[in-house]
């Protein structure tokens, strides 16, 4: 049952071949700002003791995010897990918003209480940054399940690891998915390593991870994550199945990460080879392969190209300074927005009383 898209190459495809050089050169740009803001992020955890907590870098999984994002509309909506600094930037967060977060400052897109794995930016239609393993899987799906209420015609894009897919909240979703026909697209980010286990010794499966999908009848497909255009070629019949039919979908994209699960992973180089991330690092990397491409097309110049990313690191070198400058939370502000009902003061969070059938 795995669906396969077209025979054509991805390049090809309607959706590639109708984008404008702008459009091209703008995911080259988003790109770039993910990489950089995470490095200026890990350095930042590494040297200055001002970031605490974790941080998941997801370096070498750039094209992921950018391709199936840009395929977004207005009435599309994002979530996703831990992982989450690339889908907030491709999402429009601000590298400032985000790295005050990581600073755990007032003027952190969570205003300094969540972190790192608790990206929000509701008005973008992203909703998180989940640090519960496939915590996010059940939200998704309500998520999807409230477009269908509505009479909505849009998608929920709900991103996962290949760890996640063994956590049972994940297979329930897929239960109720398929059974309540939901616009559901769960993205299995396969960077072949669940924490510091790979796939072969943490997954039982015959063909891929996403062909469990088949046992919820649900349509599936696995292809590579390095190339932009091969994202967007397999998303597309995805998110047009949610939208027109209102039917879920589960994608495996391979990448592969390039750090630890964590910066806190310290045998990131002892259950893979210093040789295997090399290899990754050098054929394998998105934006050199997207660059390379561009500038195979004519759609950019290597000048050009080093200012983008110019450009990427100066910005990145911005939200450190603006994080670092920008206030911490009062003490008092612990005790907002911890629960809605209270903050607003409703009868609910003046009495401590639910009533539901009013």
């Amino acid at each position: 049952m795995e669906t396969t898209l077209e025979t054509i190459p991805s390049a090809a495809a309607e959706i590639n071949h109708a984008l404008e050089a702008q459009e091209k050169t703008q995911f080259l740009r988003q790109m770039l700002r993910i990489r950089r803001f995470e490095q200026a992020a890990l350095k930042q955890y590494q040297t200055s003791g001002q970031i605490g907590g974790f941080l998941h870098l997801c370096i070498g999984q750039e094209s992921v995010a950018v391709g199936t994002m840009s395929l977004c509309g207005d009435d599309d909506h994002i979530i996703t897990g831990y992982r989450n600094h690339g889908h907030a930037l491709a999402a429009g967060m601000s590298m400032n918003e985000c790295m005050a977060e990581l600073f755990g400052k007032a003027t952190g897109c969570s205003k300094g209480k969540g972190g790192s794995m608790h990206f929000f930016a509701p008005d973008k239609n992203f909703w998180g940054g989940h640090g519960i393993v496939a915590g996010q899987t059940p939200l998704g799906l309500g998520l999807a399940f409230a477009l269908k209420y509505k009479g909505i015609k849009g998608c929920c894009l709900c991103y996962l690891g290949d760890g996640a897919v063994n956590q049972g909240v994940y297979q329930a979703s897929l239960n109720l998915a398929s059974l309540w026909s939901l616009p559901v697209i769960y993205v299995i980010e396969n960077n072949q390593y669940s924490m510091g286990t790979s796939q072969e010794r943490s997954s039982a499966y015959r063909d891929c991870l996403a062909a469990r999908a088949e046992a919820y009848d649900i349509e599936w497909d696995r292809f590579n994550g390095e190339d932009i255009y091969e994202v967007r070629a397999k998303t597309l019949p995805a998110i047009l199945r949610a939208r027109e039919e209102s039917r879920p979908t589960v994608l495996e994209i391979a990448t592969y990460r390039y750090y630890g699960h964590s910066v806190s992973d310290a045998n990131a180089k002892k259950y893979r080879s210093p040789e295997e991330i090399e290899k990754y690092r050098k054929l394998h990397d998105p934006i050199q392969l997207w660059q390379r491409r561009l500038l195979d097309e004519g759609v950019l110049t290597a000048e050009q190209a080093e200012e983008l990313d110019a450009a990427a690191t100066a910005e990145a070198a911005e939200s450190v300074r603006f994080a670092q400058e920008s206030p911490l939370p009062e003490k008092a502000d612990i005790f907002a927005d911890v629960y809605c009902e209270v903050d607003r003061q409703t009868a609910a969070g003046r009495t401590g009383k639910f009533f539901f059938n009013d």
